[in-house]
């Protein structure tokens, strides 16, 4: 995949989506074959930075004592003291993880962060992650440079399913910057596959409510493009 294909897959995009009273987004589904996801090993859970913004705005939740509270109210979208965390149940913390996309934890105070929001967060994959910068230390000089890197974060994860799914974009950005999105996204997760490009299938993008379209199948989308304007001839009684 390069990107003069990316390109050509957008601009194929743009041109079958109906427009919409709202920006959507740009999503990537990469298909993937020859992996055996019952070994751990072969499955993909993994976060990268992308190049430029996911076109939205990451929701952050701060999971913090009184030491960062301040730094936290600057930068983050909501904020739950160690003292608070027992007014926490099951029904509330399921509420609040439907609007985070990324919890962020003070280090020090992570067993109780565990205990009172493991159960619910862990197993939706929303518990503060190491490898996304989540977890930080209640020393920590400036909390924005991690909520920036965090609007461009994204996760990659196969979710016991041979496909990859995540959003790259949104309509009202730039198509170098998409297929910039895109391309990193390809390329990490080639990394990530044992086989590399053997194990990938399919590399497909879409709108939030648009048909998908296939990246590098310039041919065989021409020809679908080509039967869709060509008139059915129904058969005629003899």
């Amino acid at each position: 995949m390069n990107d003069k294909e990316v390109l050509e897959a957008l601009e194929k995009l743009r041109k079958i989506s109906k427009k919409r009273n709202f920006n959507q987004s740009i999503d990537i589904v990469i298909t993937l074959k020859n992996l055996n996801l019952k070994k751990p090993e072969e499955n993909i859970n993994t976060f990268i930075s992308l190049p430029h913004s996911k076109g939205k705005k990451a929701r952050i939740c701060a999971l913090v004592g009184k030491e960062l509270a301040p730094k936290a109210k600057e930068v983050c979208d909501n904020i739950i003291l160690k003292e608070d965390f027992s007014k926490y149940d099951k029904k509330a913390i399921k509420k609040l993880a439907k609007d985070i996309d990324f919890f962020i934890a003070q280090a020090d105070i992570i067993g109780a962060i565990a205990t009172a929001f493991g159960k619910i967060l862990g197993p939706i994959g929303k518990m503060p992650n190491p490898k996304a910068g989540c977890i930080i230390p209640p020393g920590i000089a400036d909390l924005k440079p991690l909520i920036t890197q965090l609007d461009k974060t994204i996760k990659l994860e196969t979710k016991n399913e041979l496909a990859v799914k995540t959003v790259v974009g949104s309509e009202n950005m730039k198509d170098e910057e998409i297929k910039d999105n895109i391309i990193a996204v390809y390329n990490s997760l080639l990394h990530s596959l044992p086989q590399e490009q053997n194990n990938v299938k399919d590399v497909l993008i879409k709108f939030t409510m648009s048909k998908s379209i296939k990246i590098g199948a310039k041919e065989d989308q021409e020809g679908i493009e080509k039967k869709k304007k060509e008139p059915k001839v129904e058969n005629e009684r003899v």
